[in-house]
């Protein structure tokens, strides 16, 4: 089977919003890597500011979806206008393991790694969370995915009940019950990404719950991660906020650091956020709800 690479570049601010788009307008599968410099000056020579990051985008896309159809869909979605892009085919296998030499273990934290499945966990007395992202979002490589489970080591005391709103691969649900919660909940629109953070739970020996949106039970927890884009959790916050208890708390990510006082302005009824977290110019906001 033959597949269609759709490779663009583009500052890294737009890459997270493009990449969720791109997905959902029906790409297999997308990853991004740090840009050539070469490629970052020719992005400066068509008038691109020169102090964003860049990175370059390559998503799979399979023979139903035309990508440069797909491609000006995501873009429309995001608010993009159209990029200078390339595309090529790839067979399945050779993407396969091209995406498997991209993904090698990652040290999040003093005690976490996130390891892929294929690889031996370089620390095994660490708590190694066994990874097989799929066609989901979560790898670990991101900073807000960092942020967020940097944030759950920190909360995570025993016992716990978690909601992984937005869940992807499982990645935060299957950390949390690792780290000693005694519930983790993960939903997520997409019903690959159940399945694959299903199977991810089986992969590291918990006892994960993951659900499609609308079929999630109803409870109130301890902790709420959410990890998704500031304007799904600017529009999300009413019901994101009442699935967290009265005192418990709650983080969310995907936002960028401009970005963080509307969604804090937009969750304020309900939380009282500390100071924010920040990697790589984006922003974890944490709180306790009222």
């Amino acid at each position: 089977m033959t597949l269609a690479a759709l490779v663009l570049d583009l500052s890294g601010s737009e890459a997270e919003s493009l990449s969720d788009a791109l997905l959902e307008a029906g790409a297999l599968s997308v990853s991004c890597e740090d840009v050539r410099p070469s490629a970052e000056r020719d992005l400066a020579e068509a008038g691109e500011p020169a102090s964003w990051s860049w990175v370059r985008l390559t998503a799979l896309c399979g023979n139903e979806h035309a990508p440069e159809q797909l491609l000006r869909r995501a873009c429309a979605k995001s608010g993009l206008a159209m990029r200078k892009h390339e595309v090529s085919t790839v067979p399945d296998r050779d993407w396969v393991a091209k995406s498997k030499d991209g993904f090698r273990p990652i040290h999040v934290s003093r005690r976490l790694w996130i390891v892929p499945s294929w690889s031996s966990p370089p620390d095994p007395g660490a708590v190694n969370l066994i990874l097989d992202p799929g066609l989901a979002f979560g790898t670990g490589s991101h900073p807000t995915t960092r942020l967020c489970l940097r944030w759950l080591e920190q909360r995570v005391a025993g016992g716990e009940t978690v909601l992984d709103y937005g869940c992807g691969s499982g990645i935060l649900a299957i950390a949390a019950l690792k780290l000693g919660a005694g519930r983790a909940v993960g939903v997520d629109i997409d019903s690959d990404a159940v399945a694959i953070a299903v199977e991810n739970a089986r992969r590291n020996g918990v006892a994960g719950e993951f659900y499609e949106d609308e079929s999630v039970p109803a409870f109130a927890a301890d902790l709420v991660v959410a990890n998704i884009l500031a304007n799904p959790l600017k529009v999300l916050a009413p019901l994101i906020a009442q699935r967290c208890r009265q005192g418990g708390h709650l983080a969310l990510s995907g936002i960028l650091a401009e970005q963080a006082q509307d969604v804090a302005n937009s969750f304020a009824p309900w939380i009282a956020f500390a100071v924010p977290l920040e990697d790589d110019g984006w922003v974890c906001l944490s709180g306790i709800r009222r």
